[in-house]
């Protein structure tokens, strides 16, 4: 079956009328009768009634109709598509986020790529990290963007850094430590924690924030950060938090004294492979883009608890920080 043939059949459907399909086909009559009766002879049945004041379509050309438009259809859509890529008219983007990177990130580079290339067409997807470099190799998509804690790339996986953020702690705006410009370590041992899961191991290992002596208490835990915020604002306990992503309202992040906790997040692409425009718009606005002004913009704390852990009056500390 060609697709000529479904051409001419639907237009002789419409037109019931040999002469008037072959015209607006561009054919000869002879032509499309010839090519309708190779369908027929594909198809095993009579698609035409064919009389001399009359043409009607049989029952089996009633049937098969409405399923050779949507071929025919569907067939050119595909035409049109691939003529609109080659044009740079649409450009596909497929961007898989490990469970740990907030889609938040990306909002910038992507308005970028857009201004640009208008045909842009992006899917985010969520994944675990382990899983990014087979879904990279697969082609299953175009890039990928995570931290840098799940130690070698396979060799066939180029890489670059984007940026180096810090872990800080996401509580309710109401918590007490919520006046701590920074939060001591020794102030953190005694909270309840929440732990982000099926990430693989890429939150920072709770032993690079404690003293080996130290269990955490995690009371709950959740697979995605967004789920995961609601629980804090719950009351349920603290979090890590990376710092370049947006968090509710109702809740704060802290940074930890002295930033133990820091991690790079890095694009991945498959080394080798022709880049597609899209792709290859992503690559280059990501090595020159400021990631750092995506960042939420950090809120001032109360003095009070840092003066308490001190010792000093809250008075006394606004007299030196003013000083």
């Amino acid at each position: 079956m060609e697709l000529h043939q479904i051409r001419y059949f639907l237009a002789l459907a419409r037109s019931l009328n040999f002469t008037r399909a072959a015209e607006m086909c561009n054919v000869t009559q002879p032509a499309l009768t010839k090519a309708v009766q190779k369908l027929e002879l594909e198809l095993g049945g009579v698609l035409i009634h064919r009389e001399r004041q009359l043409t009607q379509l049989t029952d089996l050309g009633k049937l098969v109709l409405p399923m050779l438009e949507r071929a025919y259809v569907a067939a050119e859509s595909v035409h049109t598509l691939a003529i609109d890529f080659q044009r740079k008219e649409i450009a596909p983007l497929k961007i898989a986020l490990a469970s740990c990177v907030s889609a938040s990130i990306i909002e910038a580079p992507l308005v970028e790529i857009a201004r640009f290339m208008p045909g842009l067409q992006v899917e985010l997807i969520e994944e675990e990290p382990a899983a990014l470099s087979e879904l990279l190799l697969d082609g299953a998509v175009n890039a990928a963007i995570s931290g840098n804690e799940f130690g070698e790339l396979p060799l066939r996986i180029d890489h670059w850094n984007l940026f180096e953020e810090r872990f800080l702690v996401l509580m309710p705006k109401e918590s007490m430590l919520a006046e701590f410009s920074s939060l001591p370590v020794d102030v953190l041992a005694k909270a309840t924690w929440l732990e982000h899961v099926g990430c693989d191991g890429a939150d920072p290992p709770w032993q690079d924030l404690f003293p080996p002596e130290v269990e955490p208490r995690v009371g709950h835990r959740g697979r995605r950060l967004a789920h995961l915020q609601h629980m804090v604002a719950a009351g349920l306990g603290l979090m890590l938090w990376p710092e370049h992503a947006p968090h509710l309202p109702s809740l704060v992040a802290r940074p930890i004294a002295s930033d133990p906790l820091k991690r790079n997040i890095q694009l991945l692409a498959v080394a080798g492979r022709r880049y597609s425009p899209a792709l290859e718009a992503l690559v280059k606005i990501a090595r020159v883009h400021d990631w750092r002004s995506s960042f939420p913009i950090a809120e001032r704390p109360a003095v009070a608890a840092d003066c308490r852990a001190r010792g000093d009056s809250p008075d006394e500390d606004a007299r030196l920080a003013t000083a």
